[in-house]
């Protein structure tokens, strides 16, 4: 639980406990409050107390949506809230060893393998954890959400975390992941020309930085359509804005847990000034459109508020929409929770904008659309044949799954990593 420990065990304080849950309870959705019970009864310790190992063995919400379904009666299966979703396991090449990845794809608009029966749009999604830990697996619900209310594929990555990999591993993880992804996207089944950036809490962090760097890379890398932060981390320079203030004991996020993030992230003080971290005082002008999502329980909600603020003074077009009465990591959340469902949907109506193929040319409503779809699939296709890059299947290949849920994947020693440059984010030359 997301409150103070005693020192000796690592239980939460009983006390402080009761507080949060009252608290919560007053506050909070009722969905959302029986979620957050259904998370107290998986006993978990205050994260900002525990080792390392310790809080990458803690249950997750995603752990809690799952005892909640159990208890209902209702079938645990991800197909069975999220349908038509196929999922197939991806490795990522990069210079620093291979990223895992899961690809998923609409079923209807499969021919039954991944070959593409349409070129797609891709969103790159990226997930939370603090930069320490947790794991594409543990974000599953948000990835199907975002692959149902669009129909595109969507690659969720594993990046390198700290503290084994501190600042800045996981942003230049994220945007080698991005360069492949971009460079591949035909062999994938995807429209090179169709790519968005989703990420989630630290994973709309790293999203956000992605954007920058491509923005500022060569001309040959396809820039993003539209950039999806769900409750992002924007910020350093303060713990004591109004949400950190209203959420200091909230769950499954507060106060010290972030400072417990800092702490395994940094390799030094300085790091707290760079712009990839207090990404509000980047440089943000020439940005695809943004997208924020936040929500009330959650000590990100005024770091959300900051980075829409600062967009809009960089001049990019910017949306942020808040969900009352629910709590940070919501967002996967739709199997149970009714606010989880809506800020899917709107998610998937603010990237289906930014595609330039709609989804009711994929829904045989518009069949001429639909056959100007499939001669650029075939066109696609035929440009597959003639590349040279390997093909995307000799990439799906099993990984230790008991890695994959612990959220600590086995890269390998630390290798040289792309120069990001002191101060801020940078391209390649």
């Amino acid at each position: 639980m997301s409150t103070t420990e005693t020192k000796d065990t690592g239980k939460p304080n009983p006390i402080l406990s009761a507080i949060s849950k009252g608290i919560s309870s007053l506050r909070a959705d009722h969905d959302m409050t029986e979620l957050l019970d259904a998370f107290d009864q998986l006993g978990p310790k205050a994260i900002e107390k525990l080792s390392v190992e310790e809080a990458r063995r803690q249950p997750t919400i995603a752990d809690a949506v799952k005892h909640l379904l159990k208890k209902r009666g209702l079938d645990t299966n991800p197909e069975a809230y999220c349908p038509g979703i196929e999922r197939k396991e991806l490795s990522i090449p990069t210079m620093n060893g291979d990223l895992h990845a899961f690809m998923y794809r609409p079923t209807r608009l499969s021919t039954g393998s991944m070959s593409a029966s349409f070129a797609l749009p891709i969103i790159v999604y990226f997930h939370g954890g603090g930069f320490v830990f947790a794991s594409a697996q543990v974000y599953d619900g948000s990835a199907r959400g975002l692959c149902k209310q669009t129909d595109s594929i969507v690659i969720s990555v594993d990046y390198r975390q700290a503290p084994e990999f501190k600042f800045p591993c996981a942003w230049d993880d994220c945007y080698n992941a991005y360069c492949w992804i971009a460079n591949h996207a035909h062999s994938l089944g995807g429209d090179p020309k169709q790519l968005a950036l989703a990420g989630e809490s630290a994973g709309g962090n790293l999203a956000m930085n992605t954007a920058i760097r491509v923005r500022d890379s060569p001309a040959w890398l396809q820039r993003p359509l539209h950039v999806l932060c769900i409750y992002p981390v924007t910020q350093t320079g303060s713990q004591s804005t109004a949400s950190y203030i209203e959420n200091a004991l909230g769950k499954p996020l507060n106060r010290a847990m972030m400072g417990w993030f800092f702490a395994k992230v940094l390799r030094n003080d300085d790091d707290m000034k760079d712009h990839r971290l207090d990404l509000i005082h980047a440089n943000l002008a020439g940005l695809p459109p943004v997208t924020v999502i936040n929500c009330t329980l959650d000590p990100l909600r005024n770091d959300g508020e900051m980075l829409a603020d600062a967009l809009k003074k960089a001049g990019v077009s910017v949306v942020r929409e808040v969900y009352s009465g629910v709590a940070h990591e919501f967002f996967g959340c739709a199997a149970v929770l009714k606010k989880a469902q809506e800020a899917q949907e709107f998610a998937g109506k603010r990237l289906r904008e930014a595609f330039s193929f709609p989804l009711e040319a994929l829904s045989g409503t518009d069949m001429g659309a639909k056959a100007t779809t499939m001669e650029t699939a075939n066109l696609m296709q035929a440009d597959v044949s003639k590349a040279t890059v390997p093909s995307a299947e000799s990439y799906f290949k099993p990984l230790d799954q008991s890695a994959v849920k612990s959220g600590g994947l086995p890269y390998g020693p630390a290798q040289p990593v792309i120069d990001s440059g002191p101060g801020g984010v940078r391209g390649l030359d």
